[in-house]
C-alpha cells in the first residue's frame, strides 16, 4: 500500500452498512436523535422536534442504519390505513459526516422490504428534490407533481412492493446487527450531534 507522504493512494477498508428495526426505549431513543440532528439542526425543516403522531402511533416501524458500531442513519415507515396494504416512508435520514458511506440506500432498501414483508402492496413518500435522482436509482417512480411538504418542495414518490422480496433482504440485514452494536456504550450523544 502506498502511502499520502510519497504521493500514493491510501486506502481504508470499507465499513459495513447494516439496518435494524428498533426495539426498545434506547434505541428508539437513539433513531429519535438522528433524526433530530439532519431534520431540526442541520437542515432546519423543523423548528425544535419533527416528532408528529406518527411517532407515537403502535404501527410506526422505526429503523437504525449503522455504519460499523455508529448508528448513523434512521427512517421510519407506517401502513397508510389499519391492514392497508399501502405504506408510506419518510424521515429517512443519514448524518452528515456519514454520506460518503452510502447508508441511504440500504435504510431505503429495508424499510421497502419490511413494508413488502408486512403485506404492503405499495409505498409512498415525500422526497427532498436534491434526493429524487437517488430515489429513481432505487426503482421509485413519480407519482404526481412537486408539492409542498412540511414547507418544503418535496417530488410526491411511490413503489411497488408486490414484486418484493420481503424476507431475505430485511433478514439478512437485521441479523448483521447484534444487541452489542446498539447498545448506549456504543451509540453516545456525540455520535448523532454537532
Amino acid at each position: 500500500m502506498s502511502s499520502a507522504a510519497d504521493g500514493g493512494w491510501v486506502t481504508f477498508p470499507a465499513t459495513p452498512l447494516r439496518c435494524a428495526i428498533a426495539r426498545d426505549a434506547g434505541e428508539v431513543d437513539t433513531h429519535h436523535r438522528v433524526r433530530h440532528a439532519v431534520f431540526v439542526e442541520e437542515q432546519a425543516v423543523f423548528a425544535g422536534t419533527d416528532r408528529d403522531d406518527h411517532d407515537c402511533a403502535g404501527d410506526t416501524i422505526k429503523v437504525l442504519g449503522f455504519c460499523g458500531a455508529v448508528a448513523a442513519g434512521a427512517v421510519r415507515l407506517f401502513p397508510l390505513a389499519q391492514g392497508a396494504a399501502d405504506w408510506q416512508g419518510d424521515r429517512l435520514a443519514v448524518l452528515s459526516w456519514f454520506r460518503s458511506h452510502r447508508l441511504g440506500a440500504p435504510l431505503v432498501e429495508f424499510a421497502v422490504a419490511t413494508a413488502a414483508g408486512m403485506g404492503g402492496r405499495h409505498m409512498a413518500a415525500h422526497v427532498q428534490l436534491a434526493n429524487v435522482e437517488f430515489f429513481e436509482q432505487l426503482g421509485w417512480r413519480r407519482t404526481g407533481p412537486v408539492a409542498d411538504y412540511v414547507g418544503l418542495a418535496h417530488q410526491p414518490m411511490g413503489i411497488d412492493l408486490s414484486q418484493r422480496s420481503s424476507g431475505p433482504a430485511a433478514t439478512a440485514l437485521e441479523a448483521t446487527v447484534s444487541p452489542a452494536t446498539v447498545s448506549p456504550a456504543t451509540v453516545t450523544p456525540a455520535t448523532v450531534s454537532r
